[in-house]
């Protein structure tokens, strides 16, 4: 019986062509034809007032966290339960890190929560849209309006979903994509700044480009250029550029077939849900749904390791996902003490199933036997 992994890289076809293409233009360093095409897409399909390619998710929340201006004495409010470039990237600016907890039915942050939080030393508030799928960010921007906050979406999972029909990535000041081989869209490694706030405009681009005017004199707005800000090498070769245009071609037949996938996932699980054997994703009314990922959550850490060991048995791999940021060992020294317990739950207890493109239906059938044979 063939091996389920729990990721395989799509591939349109396109990739080895545009990235010859690429090549053979003499031109395969940053910022060239194919980076300019797919910011472009971006910025005419989803609405983005101004796009980023970067090297990185982390590089695009390290360029975020430098227009933020935070530094020592700064506050950030993350949540706990995310990847850890969500809080690094202020961390390296030198800012503290207020975790928030997530809610009882989803590991997004629990916006209820984070009044409490906010202190006359909080700068900005990191929006995670878990599997893609939205935060409640109308709360959250009136939230950051009233004590005139940042908000940061960290969008890394959430290509082409939406908050109450706005492209996630559009909301907030800033917003930032990943096109990891794990993500939708993939460039292998990649990332992607939004830029909402006009304020940030031209300062993205200075940072983008090592921290000098560079962008503004090939453009012919400056008659030469200098080293004008702080910054770094952010911004990816065009032969990875070349790879994610293949790949943003076949974004509709991509979303469409993930998310067939999704919904038998769904159906063939739900009985368990409603027996209380597992919890499912809640999409809740506000949100689509991407596709990015499928998880349920079992009830104790023990139930989730022998359901993950039955599912290695029957040769398909299964895995956990993030451990909270504050109990880590860099943070849960330099953390308040408080219990974020549902943060701690979805470490605990959450498994993420396979989802990709080359999944067929009676590989889901296979995996969802297994489950349910567990739980029987």
């Amino acid at each position: 019986m063939k091996a389920i992994p729990f990721n395989k890289p799509y591939l349109s076809g396109r990739e080895p062509e545009y990235m010859c293409e690429a090549v053979r233009s003499g031109k395969i360093s940053g910022n060239g034809d194919f980076t300019k095409r797919c910011q472009r897409f971006f910025e005419e399909r989803y609405g983005f007032r101004k796009c980023l390619l970067t090297t990185s998710c982390t590089d695009a929340l390290e360029m975020a966290a430098i227009l933020s201006d935070v530094g020592p004495g700064d506050e950030v409010i993350v949540p706990s339960y995310t990847f850890v470039s969500s809080a690094l990237a202020f961390v390296r600016q030198g800012a503290k890190i207020v975790f928030a907890d997530s809610c009882p039915d989803n590991p997004n942050l629990d916006v209820s929560q984070l009044e409490a939080l906010i202190t006359p030393r909080t700068r900005v508030i990191v929006a995670v849209h878990y599997a893609g799928v939205a935060c409640d960010m109308d709360p959250l921007m009136e939230l950051a309006r009233r004590h005139g906050l940042l908000v940061v979406e960290d969008a890394a999972q959430a290509v082409d979903a939406c908050y109450k029909g706005r492209p996630l990535g559009s909301i907030g000041h800033l917003a930032a994509f990943s096109f990891h081989e794990t993500k939708n869209v993939i460039a292998g490694e990649g990332g992607m700044l939004v830029v909402n706030d006009e304020r940030f405009l031209r300062r993205s681009e200075i940072i983008w480009e090592k921290g000098t005017n560079r962008a503004e004199f090939f453009r012919g707005e400056v008659n030469k250029y200098g080293w004008v800000d702080t910054g770094s090498s952010f911004l990816p070769s065009e032969i990875t550029s070349a790879f994610l245009w293949a790949q943003l071609e076949c974004l509709d037949r991509i979303q469409e077939k993930r998310k067939q996938l999704w919904n038998q996932y769904h159906g063939l699980l739900a009985p368990l849900a409603e027996k209380g054997c597992v919890m499912l994703p809640d999409i809740p009314g506000y949100a689509t749904n991407n596709a990015h990922m499928f998880y349920l959550v079992c009830r104790s850490i023990k139930e989730r390791t022998a359901l993950i060991g039955r599912l290695k048995e029957a040769g398909i791999l299964a895995v956990f996902h993030y451990l909270s940021l504050h109990s880590s060992p860099y943070y849960a020294p330099r953390h308040d003490g408080r219990s974020l317990p549902n943060c701690d739950r979805f470490a605990d207890c959450l498994v993420r199933l396979p989802m990709y493109y080359e999944l067929l239906p009676e590989d889901i059938d296979r995996i969802c036997r297994v489950i349910l044979d567990f739980f029987h």
